[in-house]
């Protein structure tokens, strides 16, 4: 937490739960990207946060946007984003969202299929594109293989359709997975990339960017390989498969420039046991999976917790959503302990939770959505 959101914190009186992030923090994580990948263009992605005033302020340092959707794009051009910084990076795209994306100055755009490369094709004439290629996400916390992408023999049959039909064929894209706690991962997926552009030269098509995309980790709870670890994997990884003929690198940066910023406020509801002799108790939230820790899911986002009871003796706790839904737990298995006298109407904060909460909350049996405060 920054001595900002804490200061915020002390002094307002919040509803809960909340979200409170820094935006100064948000832009220090920025300043420290941009240290680590100097050369590199970065596209901020804007699902982790699309908060107004996280993208203002990104847009104000000279980032660009990697969007997902026609309301993703308004947004960025009500706050006066250039269209030609945008790159619509989403692999599954309606026809009428392409051609009125491309209507409004975009011409960055994704795809993993032929059938998305028809819609580019009529819908979005001469964009630049980038093919995605499935790659592992071993490591990664939130992994994002499967769903997104084609191999590589698929990958250079729809790069030379691509070209063949007229389409500005910029490279490849990756994604080793959200929060990627091991940098060694890189190495495999740019080996993977280096083929393919090996290959596509010997078909005439020479390929000048890649596209590495995001998955640089945040601080929770488990220990992940820092910013500069990642940067280092990615610098040895391009020369030792590129050598001196390396391709321009595209970043998508999201959790890492907002995660740590944030702070999620939430209250205690109730504190229960199932029977009178469980050592287990179960804390319940005013906040759950629907409501802003959807990445709770399967406890693959373990969040760093702490209390206004903290220092004392703890004990095992199951932590809990306030919804009627059974799915609504937290955590069960990974282990999280709680101060013993923590009581009803108590405080708890989820630390680096700037990320993926408030842009992943809905009003589920009627609660009350995440309010978010920006300062």
């Amino acid at each position: 937490m920054t001595e900002k959101i804490d200061a915020f914190l002390r002094r307002e009186e919040v509803p809960s739960p909340c979200l409170v992030v820094d935006l100064d923090a948000v832009a220090d994580a920025y300043a420290r990207f941009r240290v680590a990948f100097p050369q590199a263009k970065v596209l901020y992605a804007m699902k982790a946060n699309p908060a107004p005033a996280v993208l203002a302020r990104l847009l104000a340092l000279g980032a660009g946007i990697d969007v997902s959707s026609r309301a993703e794009i308004v947004r960025c051009l009500e706050l006066g984003a250039d269209p030609a910084a945008l790159s619509y990076g989403s692999t599954i795209k309606k026809a009428a969202d392409v051609a009125w994306a491309y209507e409004q100055g975009v011409r960055i755009f994704a795809f993993d299929a032929a059938a998305e490369l028809d819609k580019l094709a009529v819908h979005a004439p001469g964009a630049e594109v980038y093919c995605r290629l499935l790659v592992d996400n071993d490591g990664a916390a939130w992994p994002l293989a499967r769903k997104f992408g084609c191999d590589v023999p698929m990958a250079r049959g729809l790069l030379r359709a691509a070209r063949d039909r007229g389409l500005a064929v910029r490279g490849a894209a990756v994604h080793i997975g959200s929060q990627q706690t091991d940098a060694g991962t890189w190495d495999a997926a740019i080996a993977t990339v280096a083929k393919l552009y090996a290959e596509l030269e010997r078909d005439g098509l020479e390929l000048i960017h890649v596209n590495l995309g995001g998955g640089f980790p945040a601080r929770y709870r488990d220990d992940a390989a820092e910013l500069e670890a990642h940067a280092t994997a990615i610098e040895h990884a391009m020369a030792r498969h590129f050598g001196n003929r390396q391709p321009a690198i595209l970043l998508e940066p999201g959790r890492f420039l907002v995660a740590d910023a944030g702070v999620l406020q939430a209250e205690v509801v109730l504190v229960a046991r199932k029977s009178a002799g469980d050592a287990i108790r179960w804390v319940y939230l005013d906040v759950g999976r629907f409501s802003g820790l959807g990445e709770t899911e399967g406890e693959a986002i373990r969040y760093r917790i702490a209390t206004d009871r903290d220092g004392g003796a703890e004990g095992p706790v199951v932590i809990a959503g306030p919804t009627c839904d059974s799915a609504d737990i937290l955590y069960e298995r990974a282990d999280y302990r709680l101060p013993l006298d923590l009581a009803v109407a108590d405080r708890v904060r989820f630390l680096s939770a700037g990320a993926y909460t408030a842009s992943m909350a809905s009003s589920f049996n009627g609660i009350d959505r995440l309010r978010e405060f920006y300062i």
